[in-house]
């Protein structure tokens, strides 16, 4: 049974109804052939500087989003905020791998004006993409042979790091790639990740993906806070609010083209506003959160079109400020 505190934390996610979720990457972010990039290539530091965390979380308030969750990193060696863990176990200098901005503390100042909370995404699967860096931690491909101990605990070592460092302005965690089946993970090697974002905050919410099982409330870990809920579609409407001890919760993309990760991080609405506003009441009536996915820019801007999807969402749900 989840402790008193974690119950309120539930329930203020869950009174937030919807919050917008944003991959920002360099294989994205940082590749001219796709638009989030306007065209441009730079240093990963530089990118990380163009980020206006101001106008981002204005339009967020404008639309109505209670929170809001962006990619730490993904894949690569690319993080958003420095880490010293990180730097230390795989060599790197100070803005090679984590920028020197701190884009996390940024974010949360300019949200925090508009009572936005803030979520961050996290991997199971580290710097993979990265041999160097990846094999200094000890997971690169194939990843179907599976985690190791040393590399989880290597790995949760640089969430401890960022969830100390930040504590209560991260009020969750959505971790990716904690695959049971094809990472080999255990509830035992997972606890190592809720135990690392909790020592930041004891009431962090946290998700750790099990994989994406459409039109299921998929279960990735055994303590979990609150359901992953990956979809590719905004279809799926929960049976109850709680599975097991966790909150549900979905999360789908929006946008309607292609990008190095698929379907996400894409611009234009696959569903237009009311469409989504509707699915969006459904879902929390039975007792979800819906978190939408959108494209976001290099620079910290969103695509129009998804603006105005998103502020008839918000205007619906009764959320828009």
């Amino acid at each position: 049974m989840k402790s008193e505190n974690i119950r309120i934390a539930q329930n203020r996610f869950y009174s937030r109804k919807w919050g917008v979720f944003n991959h920002f990457l360099y294989v994205i972010q940082n590749d001219p052939k796709y638009p989030n990039s306007y065209g441009k290539h730079t240093d990963w530091d530089t990118l990380v500087r163009e980020f206006d965390t101001e106008t981002l979380a204005k339009n967020l308030h404008e639309m109505g989003a209670g929170y809001y969750i962006i990619t730490v990193m993904q894949g690569t060696k690319y993080m958003i905020a420095p880490n010293a863990t990180f730097d230390k176990i795989a060599g790197t200098k100070p803005g090679e791998a984590c920028s020197t901005r701190d884009l996390i503390e940024d974010l949360y100042q300019s949200l925090s004006k508009y009572d936005i909370d803030l979520f961050l995404y996290f991997t199971g699967d580290g710097p993979y993409k990265n041999p160097e860096a990846g094999e200094k931690f000890g997971f690169i491909e194939p990843r179907d042979v599976g985690v190791t101990k040393p590399f989880v605990e290597k790995w949760a070592s640089v969430l401890e790091e960022y969830a100390v460092r930040y504590g209560d302005k991260i009020k969750g965690w959505w971790i990716d790639g904690c695959y049971k089946d094809r990472f080999k993970y255990t509830d035992e090697w997972l606890a190592l990740y809720d135990k690392a974002c909790k020592k930041g905050n004891p009431n962090a919410l946290v998700a750790l993906n099990g994989g994406l099982r459409e039109g299921e409330m998929f279960e990735g870990y055994v303590h979990e806070d609150f359901r992953c809920g990956e979809q590719n579609e905004f279809n799926l409407i929960p049976e109850q609010r709680f599975y097991g001890d966790a909150q549900a919760h979905i999360l789908a993309p929006l946008g309607s083209g292609e990008s190095a990760i698929g379907c996400w991080a894409t611009f234009g609405a696959k569903k237009d506003g009311k469409a989504l506003a509707e699915y969006v009441k459904k879902v929390h009536n039975a007792g979800g959160v819906v978190s939408i996915e959108i494209g976001v820019y290099r620079d910290g801007k969103f695509d129009e079109a998804q603006i105005e999807a998103l502020k008839i969402v918000g205007k619906e749900l009764g959320t828009k400020r």
